[in-house]
């Protein structure tokens, strides 16, 4: 199921470039232009995640925020502000604020820290995956295949771990450099494609209960087979 993000920003031309990308990315995405209404949406809608632009009419998102954690809510929240000093980063974070970017903003970095606050806030999320004739360890950097060890880059070990964290979800491969070499990382999409061949050559026959299989002209998935 798809995670529902809510955008509570005073600027229609940033809430519509972020609702786009957001979109693009599948997430689900709902709009408030100021504080008051971004909390009645929030309580109404129940969203996995908010954006939350800090100066605002009628109310701003500092006591946006501190009215979702003094509610008991551990909804994470990213904080998007012109200020960049260290102190406002102070206290966003110290009211609960889970990230904090600065405008003007660059929307791959936006939607690699929504990502990643939300990898970083799954608790399923163990550093380990199994499944038949397959352990993926992240934390050990580890490769089971059939029983045995195989020898595999970091790389290749965290491209798999993330396509099997999320199986039967198709990634293209801008969307796959974004969360496993960063969104600061420019390399060619070719990149993926190598790793995902070298990978294929490892866990070839392995099993037919799941599959790293390409979607044409979009990209990649993990899919399990029931």
């Amino acid at each position: 199921m798809s995670k529902k993000i809510l955008i509570v920003e005073d600027d229609d031309n940033i809430r519509e470039l972020l609702r786009l990308y957001l979109e693009r990315e599948n997430y689900v995405v709902s709009e408030a232009e100021n504080g008051v209404v971004g909390l009645s949406k929030w309580k109404a809608e129940n969203p996995d995640m908010m954006l939350l632009d800090v100066m605002m009419p009628v109310m701003d998102g500092w006591q946006v925020c501190r009215e979702i954690r003094e509610s008991g809510s551990s909804m994470p929240i990213i904080m998007i502000t012109a200020k960049g000093e260290t102190m406002d980063k102070v206290s966003g974070l110290e009211l609960g604020a889970d990230d904090y970017i600065v405008k003007p903003l660059e929307m791959r970095e936006v939607v690699a820290r929504v990502r990643a606050v939300f990898r970083r806030l799954a608790p399923d999320d163990s550093g380990k995956l199994s499944f038949d004739n397959l352990i993926i360890d992240k934390q050990a950097y580890e490769l089971v295949i059939g029983g045995k060890h195989v020898d595999a880059p970091p790389k290749e070990i965290e491209l798999l771990y993330f396509l099997a964290l999320n199986p039967n979800r198709v990634f293209t491969r801008a969307q796959l450099l974004d969360d496993v070499w960063g969104f600061d990382y420019y390399g060619d999409t070719r990149t993926v494609d190598v790793h995902v061949k070298r990978l294929r050559e490892k866990l070839e026959g392995a099993s037919d209960k799941w599959e790293l299989k390409t979607v044409w002209g979009v990209g990649y998935k993990f899919e399990t087979k029931s």
